[in-house]
């Protein structure tokens, strides 16, 4: 029996086993569109084929056997003609996947960094290690000091100056609150409410 067949399919899985490299799960979150890019395809496609065939005619003489065995290993590369896939455009899609990882980090790495228990985990260890140094900058667009509101009061104050606005800190009331007598005076007896019949 001949096992050049055989011989070859093992030599190819060990050298499958030695150089090639293991497939990672891809985060499609970060990706941006194309998740595939081609310029080619290669096939390789292993056949074997045992026939047994057995011929018998009425002359004995005309009688023969057809027992052979027939192995292909046939290899097949098909090249893309007009395929947008260039260095230039994997190298801008690489690009673009390293910047949406990083902005997604500065998004991120304030909450991480906040967390020290995160550092002490073996499952967080890449991102601690991704987030290390990283301080993200606080949105300096709000105006200091006093807010558009209060500007916008003290100029409606300026344009009414009549007008006494509660917790004004422009102007200063010039009447001030006065609290009734019956709050303050104990002489002053107020009536008991009386209770009144209400029907359901």
């Amino acid at each position: 029996m001949d096992y050049r067949f055989t011989a070859i399919l093992i030599i190819m899985f060990i050298c499958l086993t030695l150089f090639a490299k293991p497939a990672y799960p891809r985060n499609e979150y970060l990706t941006n569109g194309t998740n595939s890019c081609r310029t080619g395809e290669v096939d390789v496609r292993i056949e074997t084929e045992n026939r047994d065939d057995d011929y018998r005619h009425n002359s004995s003489s005309n009688n023969y056997d057809n027992n052979s065995d027939n192995d292909r290993l046939s290899v097949t590369y098909r090249h893309f003609i007009g395929t947008a896939c260039t260095k230039e455009f994997r190298k801008v899609q690489q690009e673009n996947m390293e910047l949406k990882q990083q902005l997604e980090l500065m998004k991120m790495c304030g909450r991480v960094n906040s967390n020290p228990s995160l550092a002490q985990n073996e499952n967080f260890r890449l991102l601690v290690s991704k987030c290390t140094g990283v301080t993200p900058a606080r949105n300096n667009t709000r105006p200091t000091g006093k807010s558009l509101w209060d500007d916008m009061k003290d100029d409606y104050k300026k344009e009414n100056p009549n007008v006494t606005l509660m917790g004004d800190k422009f102007i200063k009331p010039k009447k001030k609150l006065k609290i009734p007598k019956y709050l303050t005076d104990d002489s002053i007896v107020l009536p008991l409410p009386k209770p009144t019949n209400e029907t359901e």
